[in-house]
C-alpha cells in the first residue's frame, strides 16, 4: 500500500528476444537474470504483490524454482504491458495501481519506485515514468537509447529512438519502468498499436497515439538495463555490490 493505493508490480518476461535469445535466464551473479529482477521488486516496501508474468512452461519453472509467484500469459503477446493486460482482463491480479517492471533491469531499487509513484495519488494521473539527463556522448545516437521530451508540466510530448531535440543538448533518456491506474490499463487494453509505434517499436507511443497522458518524473540514478551480452558483462562487475 503507498499513497492509500495498492499497488501490484508485473514483471513480464519473454524466453526469445531479438538482440539476446534467452536472455532472461543468463547467469548474472550466479543466478538468472529474472531472479535479480524479482528479487529486486521483492525488497520494495510499496508492492502489495509482486510476480513474474511468463510465456510459457520454462520459465515458470525457473521462476517458481527459486522461490518466485508466476503466471503464465500468451506467447503471442507484443510487449510487456500486454501481459499486464491479459492478468487484468483474466482477473488474476487485482490492484489501483500496476507497476511494469522490466525483467532486464536488475538494479532498480526503491528509491527509484518512489521516483515513479510520487504523484500516483493525484486525480488526473493516468500514466507515470521516468526520465535521467544523457550525459555519455555515445548514447545520443544509439537507437537501443530512448529519449523524451516533455511540456511545461513534466508530461511527455514524444519518445523516439532518434536525437530529440536535434541540438543535442539538455537530452533525456526514457527509463522504461512504468506504472499504470487500473483504468487506464483498462483503455490500453482496448486500443490497437499505432502508426508511430510500429515505426518507431516503441508501445509507449500508443498511449499518446490515443490521447493519453504520460507523467515522467526525472532521476539522478543511473539506471542499468542489459539489451546484449556485453552489457551482461558489465552487470556482472555490479552485481556484487547489489547482493
Amino acid at each position: 500500500m503507498h499513497k492509500n493505493k495498492s499497488i501490484v508490480c508485473v514483471i513480464p518476461a519473454r524466453m526469445q528476444s531479438t538482440r539476446f535469445p534467452r536472455k532472461m535466464v543468463a547467469p548474472l551473479g550466479g543466478k538468472p537474470l529474472i531472479q535479480w529482477a524479482f528479487e529486486g521488486a521483492k525488497k520494495v516496501s510499496f508492492f502489495d504483490k509482486v510476480v513474474v508474468a511468463v510465456d510459457g512452461d520454462e520459465l515458470y519453472d525457473i521462476v517458481t524454482g527459486f522461490g518466485g509467484e508466476a503466471l503464465i500469459t500468451s506467447p503471442d503477446c507484443l510487449s510487456g504491458t500486454d501481459r499486464l493486460i491479459e492478468l487484468q482482463q483474466t482477473g488474476k491480479i487485482q490492484g489501483d495501481i500496476w507497476v511494469n517492471w522490466q525483467g532486464d533491469e536488475p538494479f532498480l531499487t526503491e528509491e527509484t519506485i518512489g521516483s515513479l509513484l510520487q504523484t500516483c495519488d493525484a486525480p488526473s494521473g493516468e500514466i507515470w515514468t521516468l526520465k535521467r539527463k544523457i550525459t555519455k556522448k555515445e548514447e545520443i545516437e544509439s537507437p537501443h537509447v530512448v529519449k523524451v521530451v516533455c511540456d511545461a508540466r513534466g508530461r511527455a510530448l514524444y519518445f523516439s529512438r532518434s536525437c530529440i531535440p536535434s541540438d543535442k543538448k539538455n537530452l533525456y533518456a526514457h527509463v522504461g519502468i512504468y506504472a499504470y491506474t487500473d483504468e487506464a490499463l483498462r483503455k490500453i487494453g482496448g486500443f490497437s498499436p499505432s502508426p508511430l509505434e510500429k515505426q518507431e517499436s516503441l508501445e509507449q507511443l500508443r498511449y499518446l497515439y490515443h490521447g493519453m497522458q504520460i507523467e515522467v518524473h526525472e532521476i539522478s540514478q543511473e539506471i542499468f538495463g542489459i539489451d546484449t551480452k556485453e552489457e551482461l558483462a558489465i552487470a556482472e562487475q555490479m552485481c556484487y555490490h547489489f547482493t
